[in-house]
């Protein structure tokens, strides 16, 4: 995926970010149990393009966190672990196209064109039920998840949240969006 808010970090940001990362990836040992936060500090300082999505997952309230491990592609992985779908990506649509249909009420964005901008991709399911094995997400809040293209071309689109202990799949019409909805991102570093 190419970003394309290529923003650089200042010295501040960086050191805040990664404080807040290595604090996140204490807290919750849950999530990547047989992990070290020194092998992952590596590749965080060898890409700065990934810190530098990872710095728009937190700073829409995303609070990003490693998941697990690639070793075929020696990545680290994240996901958005905030509580309730970020904050700071809600009320969107589902992408562009949907976007430039609405004639009244249009949102800001899509979800799709912030996960872009932001170098990041949306969950797909399998990634969002992962995800809620490892917590209680979107419990209130329900987020976009990547839709096949058969149901998009057919002007819909999907999202999933957690209610009665499962994961639910939902269909909605892409330009449609909600205060309650907004999307969860993953990112391979």
């Amino acid at each position: 995926m190419t970003k394309s808010n290529n923003q650089e970090l200042s010295q501040e940001q960086r050191e805040e970010l990664l404080k807040t990362l290595h604090d996140r990836f204490e807290k919750n040992r849950n999530r990547h149990e047989e992990l070290e936060w020194s092998n992952v500090l590596v590749k965080l300082v060898a890409n700065p393009e990934k810190l530098s999505s990872l710095y728009e997952m937190e700073k829409t309230e995303g609070e990003p966190d490693v998941v697990g491990y690639d070793r075929e592609t020696d990545e680290y992985i994240f996901y958005d672990c905030s509580a309730e779908s970020p904050k700071g990506r809600r009320s969107v649509c589902y992408d562009q196209e949907a976007l430039e249909s609405r004639k009244k009420h249009k949102p800001e964005n899509s979800a799709i064109n912030m996960a872009t901008d932001m170098g990041i991709e949306l969950l797909t399911e399998e990634q969002y039920r992962k995800l809620q094995k490892l917590g209680n997400f979107d419990l209130k809040t329900s987020s976009w998840i990547q839709t096949p293209a058969d149901i998009r071309e057919r002007g819909g689109a999907l999202f999933c949240d957690s209610r009665y202990g499962h994961v639910f799949v939902y269909h909605n019409g892409a330009e449609s969006y909600y205060a309650a909805r907004g999307f969860r991102g993953s990112l391979r570093v």
